[in-house]
């Protein structure tokens, strides 16, 4: 089994809901360390590299107007093949069809509302730990 870092952000609908301390235990009780975390409010600039994939999408200035609505908590969090659990955990995208059991199941509203981003690979997982944790800022223990 692969030990893997990955990148947990709770959305503004988490953060205004008061449920991160919930996410966090879920995923803690899946035996995942967190070894980075902090509340940070999105840019502009931010945004568009983070969701540059979708940047030209006509949906994107609601997508970017929702991240910015309230801060955001980053997490960096590590396990045995964290990333493809993690999914697992969450359920898929669009909260409505998320099983009940599952993170967005439980608490996500729909596509955008959906609590946490997580990322979906090994490369994008290295990329966006660096897009928001500077060198010094995630540990070993």
């Amino acid at each position: 089994m692969a030990q893997e870092t990955t990148l947990i952000l709770l959305k503004p609908d988490c953060v205004s809901r008061g449920i991160n301390g919930e996410v966090l235990k879920r995923l803690e009780d899946e035996g995942f360390r967190i070894r980075g975390c902090k509340m940070i409010q999105l840019t502009d600039e931010l945004l568009k590299e983070h969701y540059s994939h979708i940047a030209d999408k006509p949906f994107f200035p609601d997508v970017a107007s929702f991240m910015k609505s309230k801060p955001v908590i980053a997490v960096a969090i590590s396990g045995e093949n964290i990333i493809s659990h993690v999914r697992d955990l969450l359920g898929p995208t669009d909260s409505k069809i998320a099983p009940k059991g599952t993170i967005r199941g439980d608490f996500g509203t729909d596509k955008m509302t959906n609590v946490v981003h997580a990322s979906d690979s090994p490369e994008a997982a290295a990329v966006e730990l660096k897009r928001f944790f500077k060198e010094g800022e995630i540990f070993s223990y």
